[in-house]
């Protein structure tokens, strides 16, 4: 639906449950450009609008309402009757307004954003709090709303928002802005956590690999059975005296003076023993 002014065409705004706001200011704007606004807006007791405008009013208010809408002010003769009407319905009272902006004033407030939480889904917590004050006319500036971004943010983002604000003038910093930095910081930090992450898999991979190597050279467990990584050989295996030390195995060692096994020839004790007699008997002899 459009009315015609002159050259200029409009278009009219069609009322709906979530653009009250938005419709509001259009319907005025363009009502005002036909001159009919003056038809809505507070006029002097007992002054009586022109009568054709009023017509004209309340004809365009008609078509920028819905259908059911149509049926529940058909009664109404004046625009500014339907006007007042539809500003009650959608704002509320003042008394019940003032109450529902201060609740999400303080739904605001308390806003803030989880460390498991991402950006896009807080700001889309923020900006449908934001919507809901703007439209009972609670006035929230783009200034506003990048304070209360940044002040939202949690402990891992400390680094970033204290260098926006450093950096940057706030008052004149954009919203969308403001989201697309913070998004910036958010990415690098996941590509940073997924880095660490493969490099620290790759390092127990390398340790657990490590301690299987030193395992096979210290003689696997308990160090008894083998050594420096090779199997019971000559000399190579050890075994534990009473006390607790350990001492080589010599259960293989052979001597070649007695002819025995477990001990070298310098320690041969029948050797001794036959060395002793010996002496003893040429002691004799003589």
């Amino acid at each position: 639906m459009a009315m015609k002014e002159g050259s200029m065409t409009y278009q009219v705004p069609i009322l709906s449950p979530t653009n009250y706001l938005v419709w509001a200011v259009k319907a005025k704007a363009i009502m005002d450009a036909h001159g009919i606004w003056e038809t809505v807006e507070s006029r002097t007791l007992g002054e009586e609008p022109n009568v054709k405008k009023r017509k004209q009013a309340l004809a365009f208010l008609f078509q920028a309402i819905p259908e059911d809408m149509v049926l529940q002010m058909a009664s109404y003769t004046d625009p500014k009757q339907v006007w007042d009407g539809l500003k009650t319905r959608y704002l509320g009272v003042d008394r019940v307004r003032t109450a529902r902006v201060a609740t999400l004033k303080r739904e605001l407030e308390g806003l803030r954003m989880k460390e498991d939480e991402t950006v896009d889904d807080f700001v889309t917590k923020l900006s449908g709090l934001a919507s809901k004050a703007m439209s009972l006319g609670y006035e929230l500036e783009e200034a506003d709303l990048v304070k209360r971004l940044l002040d939202s943010m949690p402990k891992s983002f400390l680094q970033i928002v204290a260098s926006i604000e450093q950096c940057f003038e706030l008052d004149s910093m954009l919203f969308d802005e403001a989201i697309g930095r913070l998004k910036a910081y958010e990415e690098r930090i996941k590509g940073i956590e997924k880095t660490e992450s493969v490099q620290g898999g790759l390092l127990l991979a390398s340790g657990e690999n490590s301690n299987i190597c030193k395992q096979c050279r210290n003689g696997g467990s308990n160090g008894d059975d083998f050594g420096n990584g090779r199997g019971r050989g000559r000399g190579s295996g050890k075994i534990r005296d009473g006390n607790g030390r350990s001492q080589k195995d010599k259960s293989h060692i052979k001597c070649y003076k007695c002819g025995e096994f477990g001990h070298y020839s310098n320690e041969c004790s029948k050797w001794e023993r036959q060395e002793t007699n010996l002496i003893e008997d040429e002691s004799t002899f003589f």
